[in-house]
């Protein structure tokens, strides 16, 4: 499964205390620093096949533990509800009378989403 790079940035934030150091270094210089595999390996003195496993290895576990646990999903679902219903909340200012209890009700909808 290919994940993107901000993606895994953030699935790094929330677990990437859960990998190795070598793990966590190699992974951090190559998606968040954007580093190659070349210097990554240049830098830590190891082969650049051994920054590719740590990498790749880094990224599977990750996943994993976001399958798992699902924070990252959460915290998306949470922050879109929270638009959603901020922007109700706008349109209830504009609203009229009528339009009122429509508003309620889809706004106890996302809250119920949380």
């Amino acid at each position: 499964m290919k994940v993107d790079k901000p993606t895994l940035s953030q699935l790094f934030d929330y677990y990437g205390d859960l990998l190795t150091a070598k793990q966590r270094e190699c992974f951090d210089l190559y998606c968040n620093e954007d580093d190659t595999l070349a210097e990554i390996a240049e830098l830590l003195g190891i082969s650049r096949q051994g920054v590719y496993d740590a990498v790749r290895r880094s990224e599977e576990q990750l996943l994993r533990l976001e399958a798992v646990t699902g924070c990252l999903a959460r915290e998306r679902r949470i922050a879109e509800t929270a638009q959603a219903i901020r922007s109700l909340a706008e349109a209830v200012r504009t609203a009229s009378p009528a339009e009122l209890p429509d508003l309620a009700d889809r706004l106890a909808s996302a809250a119920a989403t949380l």
